[in-house]
């Protein structure tokens, strides 16, 4: 057996972002799923679902649930694109936008204590390394799933 070089330090690495996350004061009282959504939507501007699935690549159900409990929140709204009726857009609120603010500094604080430790090539080499992984994970190595059959049809 080889021994894992990386993936078990990203995963660890994730958790710790978590853990930072969760120690804030007063509490942000979000999943980290959630609190990452935020500082996305604060970056990004008003955004499709379709767009937030690409950037997170969360199971359709999950990033459904993760928008369901913001909205109960009171802290994004989901309106139908007027272009496309059966898409759409992520907005902040008002409320959204303060606690957006919130996690992003709360992240800006933890990557700027990284940054420290590290010089340019190293974090060129990280974002490199992320990159790599992100790209295996759009399905670039994945079979494809024949649809049909997931749905119980039958294949033409």
């Amino acid at each position: 057996m080889k021994r894992l070089r990386f993936v078990l330090e990203v995963h660890r690495a994730t958790q710790r972002i978590g853990l930072f996350l969760e120690s804030a004061e007063p509490p942000l009282e979000l999943s980290q799923g959630e609190a990452h959504l935020l500082a996305y939507l604060l970056e990004a501007g008003d955004t499709s679902l379709s767009e937030l699935h690409a950037a997170f690549a969360h199971k359709r159900s999950t990033l459904t649930s993760y928008m369901d409990r913001l909205e109960a929140k009171r802290l994004v709204v989901r309106e139908s694109r007027p272009e496309d009726r059966r898409s759409f857009m992520v907005s902040l609120t008002g409320p959204g936008r303060t606690l957006a603010v919130r996690v992003h500094r709360r992240l800006e604080l933890l990557e700027a204590q990284v940054l420290e430790r590290l010089g340019e090539e190293d974090v060129e080499g990280l974002m490199t390394g992320l990159d790599a992984l992100s790209e295996l994970e759009r399905g670039a190595s994945r079979p494809k799933r024949d649809k049909s059959k997931a749905k119980g049809g039958v294949k033409a």
